[in-house]
């Protein structure tokens, strides 16, 4: 199933400070949100590396980061005090709002099978629907190939 061009799923999620972040708090912004299964692991560092270095360009563009993962908010400050991250991370330990961007399911690893975080990136236009989506995301060239989505979308 797809969220494309649907209203985006509400959240309020804690970010790496303790500070509710809610989706309707982000009316008439752009926003990239990213769910990602582990901090400091190497694909999600990348990511979240790749994704702060260009955050001036999308703050340009009016949109703000956030990362998603099921990881505390403890967690988030020391990935973010590690890696020098300049984005906010959001703590889903519930993981209610990961499975409600359907952002949560069946993974393979080494061939075993098991439930986990499905790295999904998706652009929420300021009205708050849903108009870009990526699932089992490649982390290599990612930040860019969104902030050339955005771009498109923009100028539409």
């Amino acid at each position: 199933m797809s969220l494309l061009n649907k209203k985006a799923p509400e959240f309020c999620l804690p970010n790496q400070d303790d500070v509710e972040i809610c989706l309707r708090d982000l009316s008439g912004r752009w926003i990239i949100l990213y769910f990602y299964p582990k901090d400091s692991t190497p694909g999600c560092t990348t990511e979240a590396c790749d994704f702060s270095a260009k955050e001036p360009e999308f703050d340009d563009m009016s949109a703000i980061i956030l990362g998603v993962s099921p990881d505390s908010t403890k967690s988030h400050r020391n990935f973010i005090t590690k890696k020098e991250l300049k984005i906010s991370l959001l703590s889903d330990v519930s993981k209610d709002i990961i499975k409600a961007y359907e952002a949560w399911g069946l993974k393979k690893m080494y061939g075993k099978e098991y439930e986990g975080v499905i790295r999904s990136t998706f652009i929420i236009n300021p009205e708050g629907e849903v108009v870009a989506q990526w699932s089992k995301v490649k982390v290599k060239d990612h930040a860019k190939e969104v902030k050339a989505k955005l771009e498109e979308l923009q100028k539409a």
